[in-house]
Formats: C-alpha cells, sequence, structure tokens
C-alpha cells in the first residue's frame, strides 16, 4: 500500500447504530480480502463531520451530506454486499494512489 499509515474510513448512517455497524463490518471483511490496512469507525451523519476520514462510506441520502468530508466518498446500497463494496473500494483506493 503507498500509504505509510492506516487509513481511516467512517461508515455512516443516520443514527450511527445498527445501519453504519453491519456496513463496517463489511467493510472490515472487503478491505481484509484487498489487503488494506484500515481503522473502520461507524458513526452518524451529525457526528462524522467532525472527523477527518480518508474513505467513508454510506446509503446516498447520507454521503450526500457530507461529500466534501474524505478524498473518497462511497455511496452504497446494499449493506451485505461485501463483493460490490471491495469492488468499489479497489476503484477508488487505486484512483488515490492508496492500492496498487
Amino acid at each position: 500500500m503507498a500509504l505509510d499509515r492506516q487509513l481511516e474510513i467512517l461508515a455512516v448512517c443516520g443514527v450511527g447504530m445498527g445501519t453504519s455497524l453491519m456496513l463496517k463490518m463489511t467493510a472490515e471483511d472487503a478491505l481484509r480480502s484487498l489487503g488494506v490496512d484500515a481503522r473502520v469507525e461507524n458513526t452518524d451523519v451529525s457526528s462524522a463531520r467532525g472527523m477527518s476520514p480518508d474513505v467513508v462510506i454510506g446509503q446516498g441520502m447520507h454521503t450526500s451530506e457530507i461529500a466534501d468530508l474524505a478524498p473518497v466518498v462511497i455511496t452504497i446500497s446494499d449493506f451485505l454486499d461485501k463483493e460490490g463494496l471491495e469492488a468499489q473500494l479497489r476503484e477508488h483506493l487505486t484512483a488515490q494512489g492508496w492500492l496498487s
């Protein structure tokens, strides 16, 4: 990986509990498959605004509110689709030079 540190990733939902926790676990599995060293936190949209992650993952209704929060913002529709999220992460992380 081109970064000399762990990636900071936020899994975001409206309340920061159930949905974002499911997304966090899916993201951790996808990142593990990609061999990416990352710390994934789940949070709500309001709390996310005060953070500085490398990547934000969430549903469109939430990511549109915080689209400028991180260099990479990934909108998902299925919280349990590991393969779909893995493909999006691969594409975006490669584009940033964080994954070769």
